[in-house]
């Protein structure tokens, strides 16, 4: 049996090599042919040249993952999701697309068109509505029982998209695909052979390196298979608090990797995709408190130049002036820039983070890139 075991190892893997190996990636033979009666070390990792076997063939392909941070046998993440009922908001929300938008005190003032108490300018407009009454046309009355005629378009199911919890943190880094269908090719580089293999939307995938080709990174997630750095949000587990973090517990922005983590103790508890300011609206770097809470805010600019009106941001907690970690029901993507300065996160992560967090938690915001500025000129007091 014990033999029968080893020869399907043996040959499972020289198949596996077979397939994935890259010529001159791996030399899976001594310079020199060994002895006559030598015997090939069973498949596992080797470090140093053991003395009872040869580590050939399997045990050389594993050996040499090993040296590229590929474990054998491979180890799962140590993470399994956050609740989904977090995602559950007591709200409807309606974009507003056809604006100016009037509101009138009455169901019957907005069907006869008199008596407006306020006007929606144009601009991106979200509001929350209690009930909907057909007829003759669309009739929504507002969370203030104000009525609006149907202009605009309902959200029907918020993204189920959320992060992961973790129970220790990780020894290698890992990451978000954020694009349909990203392809997998077997070495860095567009002009690279394509595995067949291709990751779906929010696929999670391990990262055990970096290289740069074709003036991007790529990244490493298993033997032989790479994919495009630009489309994955990766986590890089770090435990130290950085410089000014007075306890244990602090948020970590990555504004180039456009993630998020949390770390309590000392350790990774959670990590998630965000979206976070565009240029020239960024997310300003540095190291900020958590100063207020709010489990709901709305959010609203009445400069006709960029005017806009977010009813019931739920989740929001406020860092940096009007800089905020908050629930965006109006995303559908996370993984790239978008907001005009805040931490956008889907409505269950933005959750569980607002029930984890205290005011006075640090939050800690960095770009490995260096390509978002620290000049504070540069800042505005920031938005959704």
């Amino acid at each position: 049996m014990r033999l029968a075991t080893y020869l399907f190892w043996t040959l499972g893997l020289l198949a596996l090599q077979a397939e994935t190996l890259s010529p001159g990636v791996l030399p899976l033979s001594p310079a020199t042919e060994p002895a006559a009666g030598a015997i090939v070390c069973p498949p596992g990792v080797y470090g140093p040249e053991p003395a009872d076997c040869l580590p050939l063939g399997p045990a050389a392909y594993l050996s040499y993952w090993a040296t590229q941070g590929i474990p054998y046998p491979s180890k799962p993440l140590p993470a399994y999701p956050t609740d989904p009922t977090l995602r559950q908001i007591p709200y409807y929300y309606y974009k507003l697309d056809q604006v100016p938008v009037e509101v009138y005190p009455s169901l019957e003032n907005a069907q006869s068109k008199t008596g407006a108490i306020r006007t929606f300018q144009p601009g991106f407009v979200y509001v929350t509505y209690l009930d909907v009454v057909q007829d003759q046309g669309y009739y929504f009355m507002l969370s203030d029982y104000h009525w609006i005629p149907g202009k605009g378009s309902r959200i029907g199911q918020l993204p189920a998209f959320q992060g992961l919890q973790f129970s220790s943190t990780p020894q290698h880094s890992f990451g978000w695909a954020f694009e349909h269908d990203l392809v997998v090719r077997n070495a860095p580089g567009f002009n690279a052979a394509e595995t067949g293999r291709k990751l779906s939307l929010y696929e999670v995938t391990p990262v055990y390196a970096v290289q740069e080709a074709d003036g991007y990174d790529w990244y490493l997630i298993a033997p032989n298979q790479w994919v495009e750095g630009r489309k994955v949000g990766r986590v890089i587990p770090n435990p130290i608090p950085p410089q000014g973090v007075t306890n244990d517990r602090w948020i970590e922005v990555n504004l180039e990797e456009q993630t998020l983590a949390v770390y309590d103790r000392r350790r990774l508890v959670f990590a998630t995709l965000i979206a976070s300011g565009v240029e020239p609206m960024w997310t300003r770097p540095g190291l900020f408190q958590i100063y207020e809470k709010k489990e709901t805010e709305t959010m609203r600019n009445n400069d006709p130049a960029d005017y806009y009106y977010l009813d019931k941001v739920p989740w929001t907690m406020y860092f940096d002036q009007a800089r905020a970690l908050h629930g965006a029901y109006w995303r559908t993507r996370f993984g790239f820039p978008q907001s005009h300065g805040c931490v956008n996160l889907s409505i269950g992560d933005a959750h569980w983070l607002f029930d984890w967090a205290e005011v006075g938690d640090w939050v800690y915001v960095h770009d490995p890139s260096g390509k978002t500025p620290t000049d504070p000129s540069l800042y505005g007091a920031g938005a959704p």
